[in-house]
């Protein structure tokens, strides 16, 4: 078992920028491959990024590549997920996940599990 949570969420307005953190305990950490999803309402969840155990590879969703940035400390057990330039479109609940064995690394089946979620809201 792995037990994920997240913090750092808050309402920001456009063009501003939040650093999520989610915190895991349970298993060894570098283990794992670690992701972040998002979820609007009546929207599914999406891929926003994820990360290698190791931290040395990394991927995103085109939506966020280039303000996004997905990094963890395998020594805190901690992944984190710095936004930059907000956009009200990247409002929704965010999650982190996590997974032993990743093909795509980008579909929520792939893991295994996941935190609570934390909400971002960004305001035009």
């Amino acid at each position: 078992q792995v037990q994920l949570v997240e913090s750092g969420g808050g309402l920001v307005q456009a063009g501003g920028s939040l650093r999520l953190s989610c915190a895991a305990a349970g298993r060894t950490f570098s283990n794992y491959f670690m992701g972040w999803f998002r979820q609007a309402p009546g929207k599914e969840r999406e891929f926003v990024a994820a990360i290698s155990g190791s931290g040395g590879s990394t991927r995103y969703a085109d939506s966020v590549k280039g303000r996004f940035t997905i990094s963890r400390d395998n020594a805190k057990n901690t992944v984190y997920l710095q936004m930059n330039s907000l956009k009200p479109e990247d409002t929704a609940v965010y999650y982190c996940a996590a997974s032993i064995v990743a093909t795509t690394w980008r579909q929520p089946y792939e893991y295994d599990y996941w935190g609570q979620g934390t909400q971002v809201t960004v305001s035009s």
